[in-house]
């Protein structure tokens, strides 16, 4: 006797997830960790480096994946498909072309799988505090700093405050599910990288804790807990991992057109409560009018407010009329697509005699990021996602002919390298060109 319909066995959904150490995690957390209908059979990786041949551990993947799940390079994206019977290739990752994210789709179809995006609210989690989120159209706008302003605003507000930044967990993922960070020793304890530190030394810097990992919804809890508000420091231009009451997104107008080209920051403009155009001290009028313009056309009832990105430097002095080389963020100069930030602002204000080339000196992982992101030109990129890369950055400024090192990442590069050229910060902030819009905002949310 043929069964009935209802009794026959279902075959699990295969998944294959492309990631880059970040969104994909936290959307396997949320959406099919605890899914009996469908198998994540692996993660991909690319954008940061060393983290392909890893594991996603079965502490974090949960009781459906007791070997845990295996995380390979994007290239093999085809060879996964097929070998591992993929049903559905599930991107979660940000700050791609619009061009990019069709050409990985028709890879994924051409291969025999469906392409799929998740929907912002399938992802979301929700907390029991008001929620302030700050992203972007693209990385290197400008978030932390908007981060900071926010904190201030709302110290100010008697409020108590406790930032949750967007995951970079390149070391020991299990280690690192849930991480607090309250003072510079938090962060030798975790032996963050140069990029964590960036985001977290900021915020701790003003005196707030920041927490970030791998499981968003413990980070969350935990959070909340010590906190009156939450602020999201979103990474990349990526869309919120929880639910906000007031979503702050960021333009740039030294990239024009690219609020309404990148994924998933398009998504953020139409979502946003209030957009900022922002480094409009550095920008043309007729591209900071252009940015406005395309947002209010894709959300004519967001808020749009000018800021300024004012850079400062420690000791302008100490590098007028020398020969220096300019550090800037890492991830701004290679897939942010940037060919400068506040290191070249703040040197060539304090008028230095010249930024020297560091490509001929550029040893190792340096050299490779000239070649893999030539808009870098000109520029070291601060790469520092582990002690090799660190050495190799360490290594390029020794053998620059330069009296000075200018430093424009957010973080004092003297903590973590170890250079005989003095060194210099270049340092940037936010500044409304209104000023007190920013704070109406906020007091319409915070109770």
């Amino acid at each position: 006797m043929t069964a009935p319909v209802s009794a026959l066995p279902q075959a699990r959904e295969r998944i294959l997830i492309l990631g880059a150490a970040g969104r994909d995690f936290h959307d396997f957390n949320v959406i099919y960790r605890d899914d009996p209908a469908k198998e994540v059979v692996a993660f991909t990786a690319t954008q940061i480096p060393d983290i392909e041949g890893r594991t996603y551990p079965p502490e974090l993947a949960g009781s459906l994946y007791p070997g845990g799940i295996p995380i390979y390079e994007e290239a093999r994206m085809e060879e996964l498909i097929e070998n591992g019977r993929i049903d559905t290739v599930a991107l979660a990752y940000s700050d791609l072309p619009h061009e990019q994210v069709m050409h990985l789709a028709s890879r994924a179809i051409a291969a025999g799988a469906n392409f799929l995006l998740h929907g912002a609210d399938s992802s979301m989690v929700e907390s029991t505090k008001p929620v302030i989120a700050i992203t972007a159209v693209r990385t290197g706008v400008g978030k932390s700093q908007t981060t900071r302003y926010l904190s201030k605003i709302l110290a100010d507000l008697d409020q108590r405050v406790v930032a949750i930044r967007h995951p970079m967990p390149y070391g020991d993922l299990a280690k690192q599910a849930c991480q607090r960070f309250a003072t510079y020793e938090d962060l030798d304890l975790h032996e963050c990288t140069i990029e964590e530190r960036e985001e977290y030394e900021p915020h701790i810097d003003n005196g707030f804790v920041v927490y970030a990992g791998v499981d968003y919804e413990q980070i969350l809890r935990a959070a909340e807990d010590e906190a009156d508000v939450i602020l999201w420091d979103g990474g990349n231009n990526d869309i919120p991992f929880y639910k906000s009451d007031l979503h702050i997104v960021l333009t740039d107008p030294l990239r024009p057109g690219h609020e309404a080209t990148y994924h998933p920051g398009e998504a953020n403009v139409r979502m946003a409560d209030v957009v900022i155009v922002a480094k409009c001290d550095s920008a043309a009028r007729e591209d900071i009018e252009a940015v406005e313009a395309s947002v209010r056309q894709m959300n004519p009832t967001a808020t749009v407010l000018r800021c300024d990105s004012p850079v400062t430097v420690d000791d302008a002095e100490a590098i007028a009329g020398k020969r220096v080389v300019v550090v800037e963020d890492g991830p701004t100069l290679t897939h942010g697509s940037m060919s400068f930030g506040a290191g070249v602002v703040g040197a060539k204000a304090a008028g230095v005699a010249e930024i020297v080339d560091p490509q001929p000196y550029a040893v190792g992982a340096i050299a490779a990021t000239y070649a893999k992101y030539p808009n870098a030109a000109g520029i070291l990129p601060a790469m520092g996602y582990g002690e090799g890369q660190v050495d190799d950055l360490q290594a390029t400024i020794e053998a620059m002919p330069v009296d000075a090192v200018v430093a424009g990442t957010p973080i004092d590069l003297s903590r973590v390298l170890t250079v005989e050229k003095p060194l210099v910060r270049a340092r940037y902030s936010l500044r409304e060109q209104e000023p007190g819009r920013l704070a109406e905002a906020v007091r319409a949310v915070v109770p």
